[in-house]
């Protein structure tokens, strides 16, 4: 099966030898692959990359929709829309709460949300050329391969973030082989034996772009940043989470795979929230019915009540729950 997925990436993709190497390597296995076949031949395929997320309070699973594909020679004929609906069906099966993905071309927007998906993880974009510093100040470390320390540090740092997809010890690994392709590496500042802010990073065309940044505190993160500016001698672009107020863009969109497990988090992290609705999901049955969100807990009755006034269907239930400024995820192989 991976050679034959691997054929039909190549063919639908214009990666380059090195990073598909690099994803059948050391992302791809078939238990997270699903495929549909015309005779012998995979005409489509898609796999469902396990990540976990914070919501809720909690970290919950998700499954990230990657190297989805069909064939050429099948398009316009509902094959993706099938093996969607697939997938969902093995999610939920597995307990998954949540399906996220990152439209490759701004037309997919429309075409997964005919699947349930609905715009949701936002980013915003900033410049900075600062390389003023004080004399006998900290040193920047880099590296572009595994330390306990940077991913214990990044993993941490992310967890303290609301709503952000985080990255598993194996996923990082993924990450650092990527950014290796890319002539990045990972720059932080040590503070004796921990780290106290660390940003990921990889040259562009018009200088840095900085795909992560965290830090312990504002001053920190400004003087890794004028360390990173010094360095390179070339502006940087941060890639940074939404924040209320601020104009961000859309990058992911997410897809709600079992809506009464998400409904009572979101629930308990909205006391004051008091809601009936009607819930369609056209792919996910289990998931229809009314819907009661009051004093911090969801009830659901598999019933439609009658005079209900509130119908959504699950696309603009993920609409209402992610509304701005949404979750976030970064260090994704988009």
């Amino acid at each position: 099966m991976k050679e034959e997925v691997r054929k039909l990436w190549e063919l639908c993709f214009d990666d380059s030898e090195a990073f598909t190497d690099l994803y059948f390597r050391l992302r791809y296995n078939n238990d997270v692959n699903l495929a549909i076949r015309s005779g012998e031949e995979v005409i489509a395929a898609l796999q469902m990359l396990p990540y976990p997320m914070t919501f809720g309070g909690e970290a919950i699973g998700t499954a990230y929709i990657s190297g989805a594909c069909t064939h050429p020679d099948y398009r316009n004929r509902g094959v993706m829309r099938e093996l969607l609906s697939q997938a969902f069906a093995r999610m939920h099966g597995k307990g998954v709460a949540l399906s996220t993905l990152i439209p490759a071309e701004p037309w997919l927007f429309g075409f997964y949300a005919r699947s349930g998906y609905a715009p949701a993880f936002r980013y915003r974009q900033e410049t900075f050329a600062d390389t003023s510093l004080a004399s006998g100040g900290p040193a920047l470390a880099a590296t572009d391969r595994f330390t306990p320390e940077t991913y214990a540090y990044l993993d941490r740092k992310l967890r303290e973030r609301p709503c952000c997809l985080l990255h598993t010890e194996a996923d990082y690994r993924v990450i650092l082989a990527a950014l290796r392709l890319d002539g990045g590496k990972v720059y932080f500042l040590p503070d004796g034996k921990d780290v106290c802010a660390l940003a990921v990073a990889h040259p562009t065309d018009n200088g840095w772009q900085v795909d992560e940044l965290v830090a312990d505190s504002p001053e920190k993160e400004r003087t890794l940043l004028r360390l990173l500016c010094r360095e390179h001698g070339k502006p940087l672009s941060l890639l940074r989470p939404p924040l209320e107020g601020q104009e961000s863009r859309f990058l992911g969109m997410a897809r709600i795979i079992d809506a009464p497990a998400v409904l009572r988090l979101y629930a308990a992290t909205h006391p004051d929230i008091d809601l009936d609705f009607d819930l369609t999901d056209d792919q996910l049955h289990t998931n229809n019915g009314h819907y009661r969100l009051a004093k911090g807990r969801c009830t659901k009755n598999a019933k439609r009540l009658p005079g209900t006034r509130l119908a959504l269907t699950i696309g603009q239930l993920a609409e209402h729950i992610f509304s701005a400024p949404g979750p976030y995820m970064s260090l994704m192989l988009n």
